[in-house]
């Protein structure tokens, strides 16, 4: 379990294991990541950037985030968005007090802009009229990935090679090439875990990166395991893949086959939706053998390409 959660092996047991005012950025995307801010604002035509001195006009001095219409000011001109004069009495920069004046000019500014997109740096190349931003911004399939890491919460973001280099570099993530694996989740006093998170697994396959989630959580009033991977990449690429898990023993099986998942999808997310290998404890118990006060639960997989 992480933390203090479970690791596991291939066939090897596992054994669980900006500023004075305190407002904070609020492009959660670029937290924590390599990746500075784009100077980029805001449809969908193809080409070029602006004036960067137009950009720094519209970024407000507390959060460093563009303002969008109301854009306010205080009785000397400095301007803040509506989300920080809600925060702050005082200008940030003058420190005179703050009234309620709008910034008309500014706002006729922003909405005739025509900007590109903030995760140009990704590798977007369209431009979007300012006032139209946020919504592109929120479905652009270019804006960075939070970090898959399901152990704990984690606020890291970036592409994906950053983020194979962060599992592997800071959560000392297990790394494995290969499409096909083996691996045993091992856990002592199982019916004392009601919630529980094994440390993830990162396979490298057909120039790709699938992370496998084992846990335990209760399903109504059964406790249960579930395993399912998850697609580092947009969902139209996950959809490219297959794959399957079984566990058995005894002369007994459970057999998966489905969709790996994006990243854009939160851990969370896929397992409330139950898209994986569900056991019952007592069926996983029972695959274990022994006396079924530990579980030794051996999980077989392989990922696949699909057909075009």
């Amino acid at each position: 379990m992480a933390p203090g959660g479970s690791n596991y092996q291939d066939i090897g047991d596992s054994r669980s294991v900006c500023s004075d005012y305190g407002i904070a950025p609020e492009s959660a995307e670029f937290k924590n990541s390599p990746f500075r801010k784009s100077a980029a604002v805001i449809g969908g035509k193809h080409g070029a950037g602006s004036n960067s001195a137009v950009h720094e006009l519209l970024e407000c001095p507390v959060c460093m985030n563009p303002m969008y219409p109301p854009i306010h000011q205080c009785p000397n001109g400095h301007t803040l968005c509506v989300k920080c004069k809600s925060k702050v009495h005082v200008c940030p920069i003058c420190r005179h007090e703050l009234g309620n004046i709008r910034c008309l000019a500014l706002e006729k500014i922003a909405v005739s802009l025509e900007l590109p997109c903030r995760y140009q740096i990704f590798g977007c190349q369209d431009i979007f009229t300012y006032h139209t931003r946020l919504r592109h911004e929120q479905n652009c399939r270019f804006r960075p990935y939070n970090c898959p890491y399901a152990g704990s919460e984690c606020a890291v973001t970036g592409d994906i090679q950053y983020l194979v280099t962060h599992l592997k570099d800071d959560h000392k993530v297990d790394m494995h090439d290969g499409c096909t694996f083996n691996h045993r989740y091992v856990k002592s006093n199982p019916q004392e875990v009601e919630n529980a998170t094994w440390m993830l697994t990162v396979f490298n396959c057909f120039g790709h990166q699938f992370c496998l989630h084992f846990e335990a959580f209760n399903l109504g009033l059964a406790p249960v395991y579930m395993a399912f991977l998850r697609f580092m990449g947009n969902d139209d690429d996950a959809k490219r893949f297959s794959y399957s898990l079984e566990v058995g023993g005894f002369g007994r099986k459970l057999t998966w086959q489905g969709v790996p998942r994006s990243i854009r999808d939160s851990h969370k997310t896929v397992r409330d939706s139950l898209d994986g290998l569900i056991i019952q404890r007592s069926m996983a118990l029972f695959f274990s053998g022994g006396d079924r006060k530990e579980l030794k639960l051996k999980v077989a997989g392989r990922i696949w390409r699909e057909p075009l």
